[in-house]
């Protein structure tokens, strides 16, 4: 009864409902253009597909599967640790951490983190905002009230994306042992951003998925959080397939 309950309340969500109301409307459409009809169903099929804990796994399994946290017991000394922004929700009503997204938290925890192992490291947050706030400013507000202190802080607060990250922060980072942290899923563009302005890093990816533990009742129900991580690796995929292209029409682009 308990599953059967999971499963019914996993179907009553707005992403699974939606596609299963979408799917028996189309059971009324006329049929009498096939090639648009079959294209409809092609598309609600594959979302529904793409939607699931299932087929993010393997899409996970193939993107990041190969990548391992950050070991420090490998490395004796750091200099910089470099923590690239994310998601932010600026409300100056909330304390900085409650206005971070959760790949931003993500991110600074492991920062954190690292900066508790390494106490002579510098910690860099950066990354850009709105709303008179920057993912730089609020990780950097949320790092001191986790016990990080002030002078060990230092912000990129003007960089719009991870190119500009890597060019921004580059001078300050030659000749250092610099761990980089970012996302599982970003970890491999931004290493090769970084490692193309001349700075070799240490990745510390975070923000882990895996949905082999979901039970197999709801393997093949859509869930949003199996679009946002397929979602995540496609636009990673994309970002990578941007660089390329840049590079072979400018090789100092990016």
């Amino acid at each position: 009864m308990f599953e059967v309950k999971k499963v019914i309340g996993q179907l009553m969500m707005p992403l699974p409902l939606s596609l299963v109301v979408l799917m028996g409307l189309m059971l009324f459409i006329a049929k009498t253009r096939k090639g648009p009809y079959i294209a409809s169903w092609f598309v609600l099929l594959t979302t529904w597909a793409l939607s699931t804990p299932y087929v993010a796994q393997h899409i996970i399994e193939w993107d990041t599967g190969a990548l391992a946290a950050f070991n420090p017991s490998k490395h004796n000394n750091i200099d910089k640790i470099v923590v690239l922004g994310c998601d932010l929700y600026p409300d100056k009503s909330l304390p900085s951490n409650a206005q971070l997204g959760s790949c931003g938290l993500a991110r600074l925890v492991e920062g954190v983190r690292l900066a508790n192992i390494y106490p002579k490291a510098q910690l860099y947050v950066s990354g850009y905002g709105y709303g008179h706030a920057t993912s730089a400013g609020l990780m950097a507000r949320t790092a001191q009230s986790l016990g990080i202190s002030t002078t060990r802080i230092k912000q990129n607060p003007n960089a719009k994306d991870t190119a500009d990250e890597a060019k921004m922060l580059a001078p300050l980072l030659v000749d250092y042992d610099v761990v980089l942290v970012t996302s599982a899923s970003h970890i491999q563009r931004a290493k090769n951003l970084f490692e193309a302005q001349g700075i070799e890093v240490f990745a510390a990816p975070t923000e882990f998925y895996n949905f082999k533990q979901y039970p197999l009742s709801r393997q093949f129900i859509p869930n949003h959080k199996a679009l946002e991580v397929v979602t995540r690796i496609w636009h990673e995929q994309l970002g990578s397939m941007w660089i390329t292209i840049r590079r072979v029409i400018d090789p100092e682009a990016l």
